[in-house]
């Protein structure tokens, strides 16, 4: 029997077209929990992240036939995760909307004294605060390029617009966290990448 880690997304996708959910099972094992945490980024709530989540996957199953398997997969489920995030906040605009993932990923984990650990968490608040607070646009793009490592290009596509826009909601991302959590020298000490 084949190993599972061993079978090409394409191979995969291939199967899926002919009715194999086991290939489904697959891929949902290998990519749930990168696009599970991308969701949960966004919305910071776990039960619509999870909901995202299996509607990708139901869509991975729908459109099976319609997916190009010379071009990597990742990339596909990312925009389907992020434009499911989008639909889900702007049905629900009067919701807080908090990036506690995202935080969890930026903040450096080598705090130690009880005095340390209290200042920790209160930039850990303000970080989220400050990223919560960011506009819609801003905000998918600092978690797909801080939270998910992906490239400027690769944001590009799943995002669907230049790599100049990108580029430049990147930029003001960085400018209002700057603005807003500078008296904390955050920027440089804790946020990896922001400096």
């Amino acid at each position: 029997m084949t190993d599972p880690a061993e079978i090409t997304d394409a191979t995969l996708i291939e199967r899926l077209r002919d009715q194999d959910l086991e290939a489904l099972g697959v891929l949902f094992d290998r990519y749930s929990s990168q696009l599970y945490r991308t969701a949960v980024a966004i919305l910071h709530d776990p039960a619509a992240a999870e909901d995202i989540v299996q509607d990708c996957f139901l869509r991975l199953h729908q459109y099976a036939y319609r997916i190009d398997t010379s071009l990597p997969l990742i990339p596909w489920l990312y925009r389907v995760t992020v434009n499911l995030s989008y639909t889900w906040i702007t049905r629900r605009q009067r919701r807080r909307i908090s990036l506690e993932g995202l935080v969890d990923q930026l903040m450096s984990p080598s705090w130690q004294s009880p005095d340390q650990v209290t200042e920790h968490l209160e930039i850990q608040r303000l970080v989220r605060q400050a990223v919560h607070e960011l506009p819609l646009n801003q905000r998918v793009v600092v978690v797909l390029h801080y939270l998910n490592g992906l490239s400027v290009e690769d944001i590009a596509a799943i995002v669907q617009c230049p790599t100049g826009t990108v580029k430049s909601r990147l930029y003001y991302a960085r400018e209002t966290l700057r603005r807003r959590l500078g008296e904390f020298d955050i920027m440089t000490e804790i946020a990896h990448g922001y400096a």
